[in-house]
Order: C-alpha cells, then structure tokens, then sequence
C-alpha cells in the first residue's frame, strides 16, 4: 500500500507496473527526478509525494492526470513550483482537477459547497 523511495538518489521512474493494482501511496521526495513517466499504471495511488525534485515542466506535471485515484500531492522544492510561487497554486488546481489537496493545503474550487 505504502512505498518510501524518499532520500535516494533515484532519476528515473520505472519498475512500478507490478504495484499498480495496490499502491496507494508513493513517497519519493528529495531524489533527483525530473520526468513523471512511470507513474501512470498506479491506479490505485491516492498520495505522491515528490517534494524537493527536478521537475520543471507542467507537461511533466500533467501526466498526474493520468491517476485516476491521485487527490493529495506534495510537491513544494521542485523548480516547476519555486520558479512560479506566486502563480503556481492556482495554475496547479486548474491543470490538476482531480487533486484535492496541495502541498498539505486543500484546495477550495468554485464547483464545491
């Protein structure tokens, strides 16, 4: 249910496939990764935390989507995020419209009560 890859280096996402059924939390902050590919056979992942990365493109960001289950992400520490702080929550809750919270921070939409 629960992996913790966080603090080891990894670049590269990959290997995943067999945990797709099951994995509903992936911990892999503070590594060196760039690219989400690897991520989208985990239909079951509710929670990512990909904190303190390399991301730097929202075309990377936006295969999140992919993850039909994906509500809670942690993503502050990557320059995607740090080179757009004023911008970057906003932009996140309409790119992302199945993520309910953000960096531990629900998000609150106009479609909601």
């Amino acid at each position: 249910r629960i992996l913790s890859l966080a603090r080891n280096n990894i670049k590269i996402i990959s290997g995943l496939e067999p945990l797709g059924e099951t994995l509903e939390e992936l911990w892999i902050s503070y590594n060196l990764i760039e690219k989400l590919k690897g991520l989208s056979a985990l239909k079951k992942l509710r929670v990512l935390y990909i904190s303190n990365n390399k991301v730097k493109d929202w075309v990377e960001l936006l295969r999140l989507n992919d993850l039909p289950s994906l509500a809670d992400l942690v993503f502050v520490g990557n320059p995607l995020e740090e080179n757009n702080p004023d911008t970057f929550r906003d932009e996140a809750m309409r790119k992302l419209p199945k993520i309910k919270k953000l960096d531990g921070i629900p998000f609150v939409r106009d479609d909601e009560d």
